[in-house]
């Protein structure tokens, strides 16, 4: 194949590629658009390997001619120099020849087929954004489900108790870590000054290069690997292991200046400390996580929250609130807690309405953002994607409007309900503890002036395979994903004040592709309706 056509079809190919991919690690919808994107690479990088191949093989060939003669015409037979036949190919070959398989365009050309393909949109690809965003969605991972790296590089997921370890998740298949992989992590939480990562990530990287040649897609190396993790110790007080990894590094570079300098200023320091240790790896501090034990600890299992056997007011039950329209399919209620008040109602949806809100949300999936004084702006505690779909926007919005008024009793048409927020989740999404009222008067939430949100009403558009709770912090309970299921919770008392108790979070999701759906109701256009239809208990 001409090198210039083959050029022209990778830049077609590309220009189908998705416009822009920006903050791919805030939603799995993204990730999923990167594995296509691959996918089109992987078919570049199979032609550029097909033109090489048929490069190299005319090297081979234009090799064996030449050994042959070597091997069978010229050695040993003076004869064959007097012909002058051989003696102009020979003469020819180291003329033109030679310099033409020497200087050939056609490597060059191959190779820029594949890297104009690789740069031609590059909105597609991943940034360093990107990048670093995965590394702390496995970072939190690894805090809020206590994972042990070592674990984590082999493909699993364990996490230490008393007892041992224990398998939090088992995959399917186990797709262990490489050393550059784990070099970037350790890089990202380094350049971050934090050691309480970057430690056990870097010892990971070390560990896996050593003994193994560099592969030409690596970016990092032993080299790189035991420069960071020497002066990571260094900067928790570990001096001997700084100078024990120094020295090993020097082994590779004898010459690094700094390498050197570090080494003796690391002696020097062991002689007036011999017995320096450092104070040991501190994990950094959470600015707005003020109540991270309880939130991970909830994370990790469901809480100690009474169980309907121990509390009769909390029930099961077939609930119609007295609704014509629920009477032939009432509504599956659980009540889970009393305080805050918490409904989980099963089936709400069905698979098929879920696919159309995720299928309509889609394309206006935008990041989450946060109340920020009166004005909105994105979070690193909030990592997902959301889209805002209007009753108009497909006929099941308007149906899941009805039949959430049927089982609250709450008008939520607009602007008395906000329009129904779709979001996915992204590496490690979550959602810190917060809460969903407006705590302070200049909150966006006031912008409908139809009052503060009186409750909230969350569906689970799909199911995952760990993680991803609903946990109540200060109620001592989370709500497993439980596909096509509704919660329901009031976030304000009666007398308009907003409900404490109503702080939770969204846990991260270790492993799954989170989808839910949330209906925000407001104070005003609720004058006429009555809680005691919701809570048999009031």
């Amino acid at each position: 194949m001409d090198p210039r056509l083959f050029l022209s079809l990778l830049l077609l190919t590309w220009t189908s590629l998705p416009l822009c991919l920006a903050e791919m690690y805030t939603s799995l919808v993204n990730v999923k658009h990167a594995i296509s994107l691959e996918r089109k690479l992987i078919d570049s990088l199979k032609g550029y390997i097909e033109l090489e191949s048929e490069r190299l093989q005319d090297i081979r060939r234009f090799y064996a001619k030449v050994s042959h003669l070597h091997s069978e015409v010229y050695q040993g037979q003076t004869s064959a120099l007097a012909n002058p036949l051989l003696a102009f190919t020979l003469i020819k070959r180291l003329y033109s020849e030679w310099p033409n398989v020497v200087y050939s365009d056609d490597s060059m050309e191959n190779l820029q087929g594949l890297r104009s393909s690789y740069e031609r949109d590059g909105t597609a690809l991943p940034k360093l954004e990107d990048l670093q965003g995965a590394v702390r969605g496995l970072l939190r991972l690894q805090d809020v489900y206590s994972l042990q790296v070592s674990a984590l590089v082999r493909g699993h997921f364990l996490t230490a108790t008393d007892r041992g370890t224990n398998e939090v998740y088992k995959p399917l298949v186990s797709v262990p870590l490489s050393g550059d992989d784990c070099f970037l992590v350790g890089k990202v939480a380094y350049e971050q000054e934090d050691y309480y990562h970057s430690v056990p990530w870097l010892e990971q990287s070390v560990h896996l290069f050593r003994g193994h040649s560099r592969s030409p897609e690596n970016q990092g190396t032993l080299e790189d690997a035991l420069d960071h993790l020497a002066f990571s110790h260094f900067k928790t007080g570990n001096v001997s292991h700084a100078l024990s990894l120094s020295q090993e590094l020097l082994h590779h570079d004898p010459v690094n200046e700094r390498v050197l300098q570090n080494v003796e200023k690391y002696e020097k320091l062991l002689v007036v400390r011999p017995h320096m240790k450092g104070n040991g790896l501190r994990r950094p501090t959470s600015k707005y996580l003020r109540t991270r034990q309880a939130y991970e600890r909830l994370c990790q299992n469901h809480g100690s929250h009474p169980r309907h056997f121990q509390n009769p007011r909390l029930l099961c039950d077939y609930f119609t609130g007295g609704k014509p329209g629920l009477f032939l399919c009432p509504a599956k209620r659980e009540v889970l807690s009393l305080q805050p008040f918490v409904v989980l109602y099963h089936d709400f949806i069905t698979d098929t309405e879920a696919e159309d809100i995720k299928m309509t949300a889609r394309p206006g999936l935008r990041r989450s953002v946060v109340a920020s004084g009166e004005r909105q702006a994105t979070a690193e505690y909030r990592i997902s994607k959301s889209a805002w779909l209007k009753d108009s926007s497909h006929a099941v919005t308007g149906k899941l409007d009805q039949r959430i008024s049927m089982v609250t009793g709450l008008n939520v048409n607009h602007p008395f309900g906000e329009y129904l927020q779709v979001v996915n989740y992204g590496i490690g999404g979550h959602y810190e503890p917060h809460f969903d009222h407006a705590t302070v008067p200049t909150s966006p939430v006031y912008k409908l002036n139809t009052g503060n949100r009186v409750a909230t009403f969350m569906i689970y558009l799909s199911s995952v395979e760990a993680g991803g709770s609903t946990a109540f912090i200060y109620a001592n309970f989370s709500v497993p994903v439980d596909e096509n299921a509704a919660i329901f919770w009031w976030n304000l008392h009666r007398n308009g004040e907003g409900d404490v108790d109503t702080l939770h979070a969204g846990c991260p999701v270790l492993v799954g592709d989170k989808w839910v759906a949330n209906k925000w109701i407001h104070e005003y256009g609720q004058e006429f309706n009555h809680r005691c239809t919701l809570n048999p208990n009031e």
